[in-house]
């Protein structure tokens, strides 16, 4: 199982909070993204449901500031709420303190006019979290669902994720592994590079 990085953390205290009653839980991770991702903030996206490597549940409403000319949602905010489910999913996986998350690319194809409002859902699945925990750096296609209020989908997306060491871990890497070396080969080093 996955060690539960910052961000699993601090999701999994506000949701099991005792003191914080369930109407207010999906609010205050929902603030909490959207001061974090000011884009998603712009968009006015809201959590239903955020389970760290499982599933995440959004919400993007159809009000003026998303509509485009004919009044469904714009095609550019059905490509955000897309990225914001996957992205907040994938994020909980990643090991924060030795990894960094990025979308590697999104394919996303417009198959109908969205009517009302949207729901994305994303899941991660047991394979997904094993490669993420296994190997130093890699990617993968996150798994979303996006319905109207007809409860037809459309659009269909493809958000490839991937990870990587942080620059900054991998460089104090190399230092430590430089300081383990043991002194007779630092010295012979020292020594051919004198005598050259």
């Amino acid at each position: 199982m996955l060690k539960p990085n910052k961000l699993s953390r601090f999701i999994n205290h506000i949701n099991h909070h005792p003191y914080i009653p369930p109407f207010l839980k999906n609010t205050a991770l929902s603030l909490a993204f959207n001061t974090y991702i000011k884009y998603a903030a712009t968009t006015g996206i809201a959590i239903q449901r955020w389970e760290p490597q499982k599933e995440a549940r959004v919400l993007l409403q159809n009000h003026w500031r998303v509509r485009n000319h004919i009044g469904g949602i714009h095609a550019t905010a059905m490509a955000t709420l897309a990225e914001s489910a996957t992205g907040m999913l994938f994020g909980t996986a990643v090991p924060d303190n030795t990894h960094v998350a990025l979308l590697k690319s999104m394919t996303v194809r417009y198959k109908r006019i969205a009517v009302g409002d949207l729901t994305a859902v994303a899941i991660m699945t047991e394979e997904q979290k094993e490669i993420i925990q296994s190997t130093d750096r890699g990617s993968t296609i996150m798994a979303v669902t996006i319905t109207d209020s007809e409860g037809k989908e459309p659009i269909q997306c493809e958000m490839e994720w991937a990870w990587t060491l942080k620059k900054k871990k991998e460089k104090q890497q190399a230092i430590l592994d430089v300081k383990e070396e043991p002194e007779s080969t630092v010295a012979s080093t020292t020594a051919t590079k004198t005598a050259s």
